[in-house]
């Protein structure tokens, strides 16, 4: 597969150092002991700098969770059946999930998206349709996608994205066997070990990360030719990652504050960095997982976590967990009064 100039979005180098240095002028100004708000300061910068304002104002946050199933949860990768997917996409459209809830609780509108999963949904609010098969192939035989159906799931994540207001989108997703595929996309882009890359998932005992282990090993070798990042993409799967990875170029060409989860939406990410690497200036990291695997991600695209809760759930709760502190970060910014306004003493 070859990178589609129609496909990939041109992402520009967003880097103003004229803005940065008025912005940190300005986080210097407030009211308080320099840099006493520690990464919060760090954090209202940087979402300054993606939405290009000296008072950044966080307008209509979309959770977008993407679904599909993967071949190759067959191979036993995963504690829990391909079922859990689209009974979890129930779960999610009910209102029951934990990003259900949590996206309630703090505004943010809840999109679903039938990426590929291995069920035939009933259309209602909240639920859209994007399936190109159910679910992916066994990555363990052949490639998990054709070159065909990875390029149509990245032009349906941008299609979805284009559709959506705002200016922040928070990454989520669902399927059973996809921390498999992000270990293996870890492994090919990141050049990392492969034993480096995998964890437990949904809770494997040790029996299983064996196996898990022993299979991804097998699979990556099946693909040692798949190293450019499309390639690597369409081999690993799955379709719920590639509509992520085009999601994220979208969202990063809208230049939204993109909200990064946990280990497989980061592995989304890694993906659309490695096609634009200016991508990952858009990005905040919501929190370090509890998977292994997530800090060396993070560590590659150089984001810093802003949590670290033990998670490892996914569906975008690690990314609804932090907004709060997106939202204090541009708040401070507008706010809160400089020495001058509020006729404070500066330190002697």
């Amino acid at each position: 597969m070859t990178d589609n100039n129609d496909l990939i979005p041109t992402i520009p180098d967003i880097v103003d150092a004229a803005l940065a240095a008025r912005l940190q002028s300005a986080i210097d100004n407030k009211t308080k002991p320099l840099g006493a708000l520690g990464r919060l300061e760090t954090l209202a910068l940087r979402i300054g700098l993606i939405l290009g304002s000296e008072a950044p104002v966080l307008d209509a946050p979309q959770m977008l969770v993407c679904a599909g199933d993967h071949g190759l949860a067959a191979r036993g990768v995963s504690a829990y059946p391909s079922d859990v997917t689209w009974q979890m996409v129930e779960n999610f459209l009910a209102g029951g999930a934990a990003v259900s809830v949590l996206a309630r609780q703090h505004g943010l509108a809840l999109t679903v998206v039938d990426c590929g999963v291995a069920r035939d949904f009933q259309p209602r609010p909240g639920l859209v349709q994007r399936r190109i098969a159910a679910g992916t192939a066994d990555a363990s035989t052949g490639p998990a996608m054709t070159p065909e159906q990875c390029a149509q799931a990245i032009a349906n994540g941008r299609e979805v994205v284009r559709a959506l207001p705002g200016n922040a989108l928070l990454l989520g997703e669902m399927g059973i066997g996809n921390s498999s595929s992000a270990a293996l996309l870890l492994s090919r882009l990141g050049g990392l070990n492969i034993n480096d890359c995998i964890g437990i998932g949904t809770g494997l005992d040790a029996a299983g990360l064996a196996r898990k282990r022993e299979v991804l090993r097998q699979v990556l070798a099946l693909h040692a030719s798949a190293t450019a990042p499309l390639d690597a993409l369409a081999a690993f799967g799955g379709f719920e990652i590639a509509t992520l990875v085009g999601a994220v170029l979208q969202a990063a060409q809208e230049r939204r504050v993109i909200v990064v989860d946990g280990f497989i939406a980061s592995a989304a990410v890694l993906v659309a960095q490695a096609l634009q690497p200016s991508v990952a200036q858009r990005c905040v990291a919501a929190h370090c997982s509890a998977e292994p695997g997530h800090l060396l991600l993070l560590e590659w695209l150089g984001l810093e976590p802003l949590l670290n809760l033990d998670l490892r759930l996914g569906e975008g709760s690690g990314g609804a967990l932090a907004w709060p502190l997106l939202e204090s970060a541009c708040r401070i910014l507008r706010e809160m009064a400089s020495f001058e306004a509020a006729g404070v003493s500066r330190k002697a």
